[in-house]
């Protein structure tokens, strides 16, 4: 093709392509609003909407590109080269596309149910699973979009069947390799799907008490009392048993030992724990129990149960009850305080 013919060519085709460009792009901006509209105040195809619009305004003006790029003459000069690059980065700006509309729809499924309310157990169990899901989704649709890539490409494609032909051994290799990766996607599955463990929920791991902040594909985040952070696989969660103090409901109960001695009455004691109980906040009006659990030679132990509505107000509930009846002994009855008895002998008569 001669010099003119082809810069007519590629001018009429620089021209299209700008019209293209413009009316995709006008396209889009006009039917934001539209859209935003018709689905109102619904959170969930909003939140897909407003996720989606970045990555669509790229492209819905690349699927018009690559649309009118079908019709181009495969004799013009560097023709094949633009078609392979615009379907490289409209496959791209697909594969972002549906990312966006997962994590927008994980996002409408978690605001349509709050976890900031006091029974919040099917809150946390929906949080849980879409979270794990979600992010399982979008890294399928991230390895997919790049094999999609791949394939566009002639040499890769003559990769991938050498890499076939060699499958048995090498997937041998890479599955031991990659066991420890699989294992925690398996568990994330498992966790979502069976939900041994859900986003806020208290647990006991390892001797610490501490919260669920965040689960992501691989590992659980759980937030410790004193603000540390303890990092744990999922797969320790599998193969390990833990405390789930939380997996039915917050409500719990909580016990205060106190040894004192057998000379204690238990009546003013047992009234002094409920009025204690009655004036806290943390109390949940279920659970409030004096016993004698166990006795030796030198006193006997109280058990004081208590019940509130999690395991926050549990402690601090726990902690009122042992300062305020230790004060009360010290008060009326300092000499039920435990003691060391002891028997001494007189002197002994000397021996002839």
């Amino acid at each position: 093709m001669d010099a003119g013919p082809l810069l007519q060519a590629w001018g009429r085709l620089a021209l299209l392509a700008l019209a293209l460009l413009l009316g995709a792009l006008l396209a889009h901006r006009l039917l934001r609003p539209v859209l935003l509209r018709l689905v109102g105040f619904a959170p969930l195809p909003r939140a897909v909407l407003l996720r989606c619009e970045r990555p669509s305004r790229y492209a819905l003006p690349l699927l018009a590109l690559l649309l009118a790029g079908q019709g181009l003459p495969d004799e013009l000069p560097g023709s094949a080269v633009l078609q392979h690059l615009n379907g490289v980065l409209c496959i791209a700006a697909l594969t972002w596309t549906a990312m966006a509309a997962v994590a927008g729809l994980a996002q409408g499924l978690i605001a349509l149910h709050p976890a900031d309310v006091a029974d919040n157990l099917q809150a946390r169990r929906v949080h849980t699973q879409t979270r794990v899901l979600a992010r399982t989704v979008s890294g399928a649709l991230f390895v997919a979009g790049l094999a999609f890539i791949l394939m566009t490409f002639p040499r890769a494609r003559q990769l991938g069947a050498s890499l076939l032909a060699s499958a048995g051994v090498a997937g041998l290799v890479i599955g031991i390799a990659a066991r420890s990766v699989f294992s925690n996607l398996l568990a994330g599955l498992q966790i979502a799907l069976t939900q041994p463990l859900r986003i806020d929920d208290v647990l006991i791991v390892e001797g610490e008490w501490g919260r669920v902040e965040e689960i992501t594909a691989t590992y659980v985040v759980l937030r410790i009392w004193d603000e540390r952070r303890l990092i744990v696989p999922l797969q320790w969660f599998i193969e390990h048993p833990f405390q789930n103090w939380t997996r039915r409901s917050a409500d719990l109960l909580g016990t205060v030992f106190l040894w004192v001695d057998f000379s204690l009455p238990l009546e003013p004691l047992r009234a002094e724990a409920a009025r204690l109980c009655e004036g806290s906040m943390d109390w949940d009006g279920r659970v409030c129990l004096v016993q004698v659990s166990d006795a030796d030679q030198r006193g006997k132990q109280l058990r004081v149960l208590v019940s509130s509505a999690s395991s926050g107000q549990n402690f601090d509930l726990r902690c009122l009850l042992r300062e305020g009846l230790i004060d009360f002994i010290q008060r009326e009855y300092p000499r039920a305080l435990p003691r060391l008895r002891a028997e001494m002998d007189g002197p002994r008569a000397p021996q002839a």
